[in-house]
Formats: structure tokens, C-alpha cells, sequence
């Protein structure tokens, strides 16, 4: 009988080997599978005992010039359905991949199905029913191009699904992937030294480490789909079972676990004791930044790493591998290590040469298994963590002191405590930085086309590394995110979530700032004079704030007392969050209103009237009310249009906006009856003097 196992990739030869052990005859590996041959009863054995397979499946027939949907129901006509089940079973086809006739997977899927229930219409004048949800038989069909194979699906639900886990971490890899890096790692050359994990989170790579040490076959406790199947033997099955459970061993182990999230570490303690390793695996709070040597006899480090793929973290990784290279030189003589991780400029940031290098795919993502031998040799490498990548990194560190140098008299005068402390100053570093109470938000600027990524990325971690340095700042207190043209809804996109907020005041305003969840912080800094021009012009005015974001210029108005405010924005998020803003600063009152909407289709059906309105729009908005995309530069006349209709006779229109090289259609203006002043150079304070083009402020009033 030919079988097909499937694989993520990267374990594929680990699979070969498991199989081949087993006594299966391997007739194909491709990427992803291996295809094997095996009598019903060592399949079975394989799927209990399989520790790097997601799935086996039976291969029924393949066909290799399925064009169009005759073809592929002749293919599934001729199979002998009735071998494999009867009309009083249930079935459900799962059908992937499409060619240039069979377009859709769920057509073809059908048509798989109309062939199964006519053989069994024509054979016996009755068919089975489709159950999509629990199926007795699951049919498999895989298109790729005009080859198609058709299996049933033998094992059931997904092999990796030990069953004791129900809660993961951050970065989870599968339990196959688990067993592979485990195997890789050599640790079971000799299972009898340590096995240590410094990012366990949920503690898969140890659970999956002591079931292969005791030759526990993860598959003992799972039910799976042959049992469905005509032919299958209970009796052998369960002798079979008993004979994998007579064949486990209690080795001595031992296995150490720490993370620096105690609630993970709560779920890998109880994953361990649903695995029933409870007593072999020892958990502990603790930060792998100041990483120790758990035990005096030298054995393996092995973890997964966190990623970078939530927003801001990347400061805390960059912090992360500088110590933890250098504590493995420090306190881990003669250990090996087996890291896996995403980023090979990270790895770098370790000062490790590694001995070896596997590639695998943890679900979409492409991960790199390093592993390091910590010899003599290794160890007398510089285990210093303060090195620079580039000498010249020192530039943008003596830059930024220069700059806050500048501004520190400026800074104390105002009591401003959120302010930017570098703005692409040098051309090589181009990142913004800005200072938030014992924290920081780094922005990189994307880079040009022409300048290496992977020097960019060494630049980045320069400029990491030096921040925390020069501001005195925790890594993990430091925010890192990419700035690049953000088109319609992008902006209001939530990027991760932390929810670590904190209060920042301005001009006697408070305001609720999340440096880390969204791509802006909830305050944009180079309009805080802009907020208190409102603040000290608002009084007994009637103040609208359009494109308000969270709603801090509303703040100022209604601080400076204003007789109404009205808040209007397309994000219910941010408007919730403009009256977290305004319950902050303790005003509640029904003259202060927020109302959700695009921000261009309610000016343009606005009625009333207002005495002060803030509009601050995007460059560009996918606006529905527009033929095309919102443009400032060329609709700036059609907004003014607009707002003539609710500006009050003695009222101003603060006009803002963030285009760099804006210019005002004066001509436009006065044909509208208004007339401008620009003042954005009293709008921007000292911190962004130096980007002249930060945004551009005029003040509009009837002419």
C-alpha cells in the first residue's frame, strides 16, 4: 500500500529516517511529504509512533493529465468506493489546488463528490451522506497543475496535536517542529545530562524532550481515522499499543525550564502535567538578560527564541542576544547550544560562530536552527555587550547628546516631558527618536532602495543599542517601528497589543499615550503648539476638531474653555480613546460631543456653526466622497468650500497638514471669500526646527 506523510519544511529527512526505522519502504521525498509503502498494520504503527509526521494519508490513485472536471471525475469514478466504505457511512472531501480549467478548490471538491455518490448510486441505488464536521471517511484530493492524487485521509486529526497542550506562548512551534530541533540539537546522544530551555513559554521543546527520552510514542492517547476503515483489527491494534507502552524506559532526567513571563510559565506547568511529566521538568521565573548556568555539569541549551514580529520589540531582541552571547561565553563552558530564531542579524548580535545550521518553516514563518559548540575557543571570543557594529554609530549617540543638550533649558521652562530628541540628523542613521517618561519610540525611516538591508539592520541595532545608552532607558522600555507611506486604513491599523499606556501631561492637558500597540503613539508631538494656540483661543468658543485622532486638541479647547466641542473621526478606537482622554482630565459635560464618521462626507452635509475648527487631514485618504483618492494639495479648496458653510462670521479655521512642499491655492481662497496666514513657524517647537517640513499651519478666516 503507498502512503503519503506529511511534514513542515526542514523535517523532511528526520522523517526518512523515523519511517525507514519503523521498517517503511520510502519511495519519493519532496518538500513538505514523503511517500512511503507499508501494510495496513505497520501504517498504524507508524501513526502512533510518528514523532515528526502531521499526517498520513492513503494514496488511492493519481492521475496525471486532469485538466478539466471530466477528467478528474473519471479519475474519481473509477476508484471502488465500496473497498473503503458503505452507504450507511458518512463522507467530506478536502480538495486543494487549481489549474487553468478547475479555478476553484470547492468546485472541484464537488466534483469529486458527485463521482463518489454516483459509483454508489449505480452500484448498490443508494449513496452515503456528505458529513463535513465528523465524517466517518475523510477523502483527500491535491491538484498541482494537471497531476492530481487522490488519498484518504488515514490518520485523522493533525499528528502534531498531542494533546497536552491547550495554551501557547507568543512564538509556539508545533510539537513535530518541537521533536526535530530536540533531535537536532544531540541532546539525545546522552539524555542523562541537562536539557535547558531559557524561553520555554509554554514548554513544548521539554515535553516533547522527555517523551523521546522515555521512547513514549506520542500518539498512545489519540484516536485516529483508520480505526473507521474496513479491515481494522481492535484486538491487534490494542496489542500493538501495549507493546509500544511495554518498550518506554525512565531514564534519569534533567530538564530545566525559565521564562521571564510567570503566566506563561503557569501554562507549561500545566501542559507538563497533562503530559504527566510533572515531576521531571523544573520551572523557574527567570530572565534570560542575566542568564546563569542552571547546573554544574555541562549539557545543552536549547529555545526558541522570541521573534520580532509584534511591533516595538525589537529593542527588547537586540537586548535580549547582546546578553545572552555573552552569558553563554561567560557561565556556559562546554555546553552546546541549539538557538532558533528568525533573524540572522540577531544571531550575529550573539558573537557566536556557529557549528551548524538547519532551516525550517514554523507555520509561514522561516526559522534558522544555529548551533554552537561553547569551547575553549568560543568562549576567549569578546563576550563584551556594548559592541557597536560600526564605529561610526558613535556619531549619531554624540548627536542626539548635542540635541538634548540644546534643548534642555527649552524643555524645563515648559515642563514638556514627551519631545523628539533626533530627527534623521546624519543621512546613514536615518531614524527619528522620541523621549516619553523613562521610555522611548525609535522610527525608522524606510530606506532607499540602494542601501544594503542587512547594513541598515546593523545600523538599526547600533542605534538601539546607543539610545538606551544615552537616555538611560530599559530595552524593554523602548518602542522600534518602521515609518513608510501609510495608504487608506493602514494608519488606524493595530499592529500588536501590549497595553502598556502610559500618561504624558502638556500644558497643564493629560493625555493616555500607547508607545507600542499602533504605528503613532496617541500624540503627535510637532502639534503641541498648535494645541495651545486652542487652548488659549477657545474660550467661550464653539470648537470643532476634524480628523481629531484621539481627541487631544479637543482636550486643549475644552480645558481652555470652550462653550462646545465636537469630535469627529473616522475610528471608533481612537474616538473611544479621545474620551478616555477627556475622563483623564476630568470633563464630562454634554456640551462635549464625539461622533464617528468620515470626516469628508460629514463636512460636506455639515450644518451649524463653529467659532474654531482644528482640520489637520491625511495626505492622501481613500475617501469614498472623492472621484479618486483624497489629495491635500489638490482638494484643499473643496475642504475650505465646505467649511466657509459652518466657520461663524468672526471664526478661524486652523488648517494643518503634513505634505512636505504644500502650497496654498491663494487664488482659490480669495475666490472663496477667505483669506490665509501661514504661522507654521510658530507652530513648530525646537525639538523639530530641524525638519522644517514637519507640517505646515495656516490660520483662515473670512476675508
Amino acid at each position: 500500500m503507498q502512503f503519503i506523510a506529511l511534514t513542515s519544511i526542514g523535517v523532511e529527512t528526520l522523517l526518512v529516517e523515523e519511517l525507514q526505522g519503523l521498517g517503511a519502504t520510502i519511495t519519493k521525498q519532496t518538500i513538505g511529504s514523503v511517500r512511503f509503502e507499508a501494510d495496513s498494520l505497520l501504517a498504524q504503527q507508524i501513526c502512533l509512533q510518528t514523532r515528526f509526521a502531521t499526517r498520513i494519508m492513503l494514496m488511492l490513485c493519481e492521475g496525471s493529465d486532469i485538466k478539466d472536471k471530466d477528467a478528474l471525475y473519471s479519475l474519481a469514478k473509477k476508484i471502488a468506493w465500496s473497498e473503503w466504505f458503505g452507504v450507511q457511512q458518512s463522507f467530506a472531501i478536502e480538495f486543494s489546488g487549481t489549474n487553468a480549467e478547475l479555478k476553484n478548490s470547492a468546485f472541484s471538491g464537488m466534483v469529486v463528490k458527485d463521482a463518489v455518490v454516483d459509483y454508489f448510486s449505480h452500484l448498490q441505488g443508494e449513496r452515503p451522506n456528505v458529513d463535513k464536521t465528523r465524517p466517518n471517511v475523510r477523502i483527500v484530493g491535491k491538484l498541482n497543475k494537471t497531476q492530481c492524487a487522490l488519498y484518504i485521509d488515514y490518520s485523522g486529526p493533525r499528528l502534531s496535536d498531542r494533546g497536552y497542550r491547550t495554551k501557547q506562548g507568543q512564538a509556539p512551534i508545533r510539537e513535530h517542529l518541537a521533536a526535530a530541533l530536540v533531535k537536532r540539537s544531540g541532546w539525545l546522544n546522552d539524555v542523562t545530562q541537562p536539557l535547558f530551555d531559557p524561553c520555554c513559554g509554554s514548554g513544548t521543546l521539554l515535553i516533547e524532550a522527555a517523551m523521546m527520552a522515555q521512547n513514549i510514542a506520542p500518539g498512545l492517547n489519540k484516536r485516529f481515522a483508520f480505526q473507521d476503515l474496513p479491515g481494522f483489527r481492535d484486538a491487534k491494534f490494542k496489542a500493538m499499543k501495549q507493546a509500544l507502552r511495554d518498550a518506554q524506559v525512565t531514564p534519569n532526567l534533567w530538564l530545566i525550564g525559565h521564562d521571564v513571563d510567570e503566566s506563561v510559565l503557569a501554562v507549561a506547568k500545566q501542559n507538563t502535567e497533562r503530559a504527566g511529566f510533572a515531576e521531571l521538568i523544573n520551572y523557574r521565573h527567570s530572565d534570560a538578560n542575566g542568564l546563569r548556568s542552571p547546573a554544574k555539569r555541562a549539557g545543552v541549551v536549547l529555545s526558541n527564541l522570541p521573534y520580532g514580529e509584534r511591533l516595538g520589540g525589537m529593542a527588547e531582541l537586540v537586548n535580549l542576544y547582546r546578553n545572552l552571547g555573552a552569558s553563554l561565553k561567560q557561565h556556559f563552558h562546554d555546553w552546546q547550544v541549539g538557538l532558533l530564531g528568525t533573524d540572522e542579524s540577531l544571531f550575529n548580535l550573539l558573537k557566536l560562530v556557529r557549528t551548524k545550521t538547519y532551516k525550517f518553516k514554523n507555520g509561514p514563518l522561516d526559522v534558522l536552527l544555529n548551533l554552537y559548540q561553547l569551547d575553549a575557543r568560543q568562549v576567549s571570543r569578546s563576550a563584551r555587550t556594548n559592541e557597536l557594529h560600526f564605529e561610526n554609530s558613535s556619531a549619531f549617540a554624540n548627536r542626539m547628546k548635542k540635541n538634548l543638550q540644546g534643548l534642555k533649558s527649552w524643555l524645563k521652562q515648559n515642563d514638556v516631558e514627551a519631545y523628539r530628541a533626533y530627527d534623521a540628523d546624519i543621512p546613514e542613521y536615518n531614524v527619528a527618536v522620541d523621549v516619553y517618561p523613562n521610555h522611548a519610540v525609535i522610527y525608522e525611516y524606510a530606506a532607499p532602495k540602494n542601501v544594503d538591508e542587512q547594513i541598515a539592520e546593523k545600523r538599526l541595532q547600533d542605534v538601539i543599542t546607543l539610545t538606551a545608552q544615552t537616555l538611560n532607558v530599559d530595552a524593554e522600555n523602548i518602542a522600534v517601528k518602521v515609518r513608510k507611506k501609510q495608504k487608506g486604513e493602514n494608519q488606524y491599523e493595530v499592529l500588536s497589543r501590549q497595553d502598556r499606556i502610559l500618561e504624558v501631561n502638556e500644558f497643564g492637558a493629560k493625555f493616555k499615550v500607547n508607545l507600542f500597540d499602533y504605528l503613532d503613539t496617541g500624540l503627535f508631538l510637532d502639534h503641541r503648539l498648535a494645541r495651545r494656540f486652542i487652548a488659549q483661543n477657545s474660550k467661550d468658543k464653539r470648537f470643532l476638531n476634524l480628523f481629531s485622532y484621539t481627541g487631544s486638541a479637543s482636550v486643549h479647547a475644552a480645558l481652555g474653555g470652550a462653550k462646545s466641542v465636537m469630535t469627529v473621526d473616522m475610528s471608533k478606537t481612537y474616538l473611544k480613546w479621545a474620551e478616555e482622554n477627556f475622563e483623564l482630565n476630568g470633563l464630562r459635560s454634554p456640551r462635549y460631543r464625539f461622533e464617528q464618521a468620515d470626516c469628508l462626507k460629514w463636512l460636506e452635509q455639515a450644518q451649524g456653526q463653529y467659532d474654531l475648527i482644528f482640520l489637520d487631514p491625511p495626505t492622501f485618504s481613500n475617501s469614498k466622497r472623492m472621484d479618486a483618492v483624497f489629495d491635500v494639495q489638490r482638494d484643499h479648496i473643496q475642504l475650505f468650500t465646505w467649511v466657509k458653510k459652518i466657520l461663524s462670521s468672526n471664526g478661524t479655521l486652523l488648517f494643518s497638514n503634513n505634505k512636505r512642499g504644500f502650497e496654498m491655492d491663494e487664488l482659490g481662497l480669495l475666490s472663496l471669500g477667505l483669506k490665509a496666514t501661514c504661522i507654521s513657524d510658530n507652530t513648530i517647537s525646537p525639538d523639530f526646527k530641524r525638519n522644517k517640513q514637519i507640517h505646515n499651519s495656516w490660520l483662515i478666516t473670512h476675508a
